[in-house]
């Protein structure tokens, strides 16, 4: 638990310039937002699945 605290407040602006450099390198630049798109849709997904789950909860409470 500790380790991850620390190894999350040491990434900086070089370390993030770095990691984009290696994701273009390794999926290439048309590739990219292909994989934006597949991240965003599973975003909306989940975030649906969550209304979803919230309403069932607050009609099970009104009854």
């Amino acid at each position: 638990m500790i380790s991850t605290s620390i190894f999350l407040g040491m990434i900086g602006p070089w370390q993030i310039a770095i990691i984009v450099v290696l994701v273009l390198l390794l999926f290439g630049g048309k590739k990219i937002p292909e994989l934006m798109r597949g991240l965003g849709s599973g975003i909306k997904e989940f975030k649906d699945a969550s209304k979803e789950e919230n309403n069932e909860k607050k009609e099970d409470s009104k009854d």
